[in-house]
């Protein structure tokens, strides 16, 4: 998973978004677009807080591979 940034924020806030030159960003047609700033920080707070959580679990698989092979009780002290 990537870090989201300023940009993927503002699109994944407004669909309606299709290109963002600086600051700025724009429609299909052109037209500016405007968003709110601290919504946009809100998301990518909240993205890099999951992201930071993924990090600290091994994947699904591996913990269903462990459970698999080694019991819950095992899976449970990692």
């Amino acid at each position: 998973m990537k870090l989201m940034n300023e940009h993927d924020a503002i699109m994944k806030l407004h669909s309606n978004v299709v290109t963002i030159r600086g600051d700025v960003a724009y429609d299909k047609d052109g037209n500016e677009v405007s968003y709110d700033a601290d919504a946009v920080k809100a998301e990518i707070d909240a993205n890099e807080y999951k992201e930071k959580r993924l990090k600290e679990y091994p994947s699904i698989p591996d913990q269903l591979d462990k459970i698999y092979h080694d019991g819950i009780d095992a899976w449970k002290v990692v």
